[in-house]
């Protein structure tokens, strides 16, 4: 499986969610989702209680953190 390019995904928009990086332009954040995964549920139940969400956009969370704990790993 390919990684995703999370940059065309997470967006980071000062005036949404405080700034927080959010998937495309909908209000969801990277922490919502990966709060969600982190509770147990399932990509498909992710998707199915929010619809304008993707698999590609769920993958993306997941790219995204990762390549921000390396980041962060590098720094310390």
């Amino acid at each position: 499986m390919e990684a995703v390019d999370y940059r065309e995904i997470i967006t980071i928009d000062p005036a949404r969610r405080f700034g927080k990086p959010c998937v495309r332009e909908t209000r969801i954040t990277v922490f919502d989702v990966l709060g969600w995964l982190a509770a147990g549920m399932s990509h498909a139940e992710i998707r199915a209680d929010f619809p304008q969400l993707t698999e590609e956009d769920i993958r993306a969370c997941l790219a995204y953190a990762a390549e921000r704990e390396q980041t962060l790993k590098r720094a310390t």
